[in-house]
């Protein structure tokens, strides 16, 4: 089955040049629009056209999404926790100790190999298109794209209130205030060191957090991020006294025997479908690593 956007011209598209009508009309880049037209994915009544072409009331718009595509990272049969998958994206819950994509030191075992396993076993020739990233201990809900479209769509939605991201986070010690905002600019003072710092000279950076359960000396928090920043979540909770357990980067030394790692999941998306425009919610099972930390925090 063909994967593709339709549209059916209106009275607001007529008259106009197909490239204004895709990009102003319906929203979408001009690199999307342009790679489509050079490869022959944009039809006009089953008829390939030219960005020039100018559109007649009712005409059928279609763009073809499928296509070959190669990428240079080698198929590894891996157990996925697949929390969603259609024609567009996929949605997987990646464990802690996984790195998202090759690099120099990881060129196989990383979320993306497994990707590529699973489509190349479907018989999808696509490639991987990472919507969202976390960090190799950070555990969670991953997206990634099928398409350069749904890539496209969900880069710009994720600046909007429409891409919602939540993370559950055991940090240490408890609040004052049960809800707040952590609105404090984030600083990398060398572009060697992979550490932030909280520094007026950094870039905006927001963190929303909730309390949801208290223990003697430790809180579970529900955090969203109203922006993006590398470390975000443990650079803001370190600063004000609250580090993430077995955070080794900004947290304690003696965490190790809670957690071996930090324990912030990315455990719940929303955001709106890129064909459908329908509003899609996901959650996912807090780790067993982290429901054990809270259990040896009770009895500590």
């Amino acid at each position: 089955m063909n994967n593709s956007l339709i549209y059916i011209v209106d009275k607001i598209g007529e008259g106009k040049k197909l490239r204004f009508y895709l990009k102003e009309c319906k929203d979408l880049s001009s690199r999307f629009i342009r790679h489509s037209a050079e490869n022959h994915n944009i039809f006009v009544n089953d008829r390939v056209e030219l960005l020039n072409y100018k559109l007649k009331l009712e005409d059928k718009v279609e763009i073809f999404l499928d296509k070959d595509e190669k990428q240079e990272i080698e198929a590894n049969e891996m157990e996925l926790d697949i929390i969603y998958e259609d024609q567009d994206f996929i949605i997987v819950n990646k464990p802690p100790n996984l790195v998202m994509h090759p690099t120099k030191s990881h060129l196989n075992g990383t979320l993306a190999n497994g990707l590529i396993y699973h489509y190349r076993k479907k018989g999808e020739n696509t490639i991987v298109r990472l919507v969202n990233r976390l960090d190799m201990d950070t555990s969670g809900l991953v997206i990634s794209a099928k398409n350069q479209f749904t890539h496209s769509y969900f880069s710009n939605m994720m600046k909007t209130e429409d891409f919602i991201k939540k993370y559950i986070a055991l940090c240490h010690g408890t609040f004052k205030d049960k809800t707040g905002i952590i609105d404090l600019p984030i600083f990398r003072e060398n572009d060697d060191v992979i550490k932030r710092v909280v520094d007026e000279r950094g870039k905006s950076s927001i963190t929303k957090y909730e309390v949801i359960e208290e223990f003697k000396d430790a809180s579970l928090l529900e955090v969203m991020l109203l922006t993006g920043r590398t470390h975000q979540i443990r650079v803001h909770l370190s600063h004000l006294g609250h580090p993430i357990y077995g955070d080794k980067l900004y947290g304690e030394s003696d965490d190790l025997d809670i957690i071996k790692r930090q324990a912030l999941h990315a455990y719940f998306l929303s955001f709106l479908h890129p064909k459908t425009g329908k509003i899609m919610e996901f959650k996912g099972q807090l780790p067993c690593d982290i429901n054990e930390a809270m259990k040896k925090i009770c009895f500590k």
